[in-house]
């Protein structure tokens, strides 16, 4: 009798959009985007396309505002959350949503930051792709021109660390270079820049 293959949990899709955009002068989240809508709502549809499942956002600045356009956007999350302490910098976002991602099924998370505008679901799935059958062990992170950037995959075995030692506006990193990851270079589909001014828009 052959048993059947279980079939593999999916990647999880978070996307870290609670900081308050001090020099941008207004939330990132709500930042139009050149292509249309706002960064939300972009982010949310890289992670949607890439075949993320379930997608996370977590807010935080302008919540008021950005909660019902990743509720009932162009490409809804699953789950939002809060982070009422946005203020203390990109960790207590990513804590917050891997916090709720351990609540879901995903051996892994894929963490895309809601600044990147040239980031599509072309990268992700490269990075997916790049570590398939790595399972819950998985580490790896996409790099533009040799530069390592995001989006970042974490296994569910590296979430407790992770969570441990993220403070202020590390996240991750610290994690990352202490152990080792495989890194995807994705210079030709982007340059994986963050837009902190308005001026990074044009």
């Amino acid at each position: 009798m052959t048993v059947p293959e279980e079939e593999p949990r999916p990647v999880a899709g978070l996307l870290l959009a609670a900081g308050g955009g001090r020099r941008m002068g207004r939330p990132k989240a709500l930042v139009a985007d050149p292509a249309g809508g706002t960064f939300l709502e972009r982010g949310l549809r890289v992670l949607r396309e890439s075949g993320c499942d379930p997608v996370l956002v977590v807010l935080g600045a302008g919540i008021d505002e950005a909660r019902p356009l990743a509720e009932a956007g162009t490409a809804p999350a699953d789950v939002v959350v809060e982070a009422a302490d946005w203020a203390d910098g990109q960790s207590a976002s990513l804590r917050a949503g891997l916090r709720a991602v351990a609540g879901t099924g995903a051996e892994a998370v894929i963490v895309l930051l809601v600044d990147l505008p040239d980031v599509g679901p072309q990268v992700l799935t490269r990075l997916l792709a790049a570590t398939a059958g790595e399972g819950p062990a998985v580490l790896a992170r996409a790099a533009y021109e040799g530069v390592p950037g995001h989006p970042v995959l974490i296994g569910r075995e590296h979430w407790a660390a992770v969570l441990d030692g993220a403070t202020g506006d590390r996240g991750a990193r610290d994690h990352l270079a202490t152990h080792p990851h495989t890194v995807v270079e994705c210079g030709d589909l982007a340059t994986g820049r963050d837009a902190d001014t308005p001026a990074d828009l044009t």
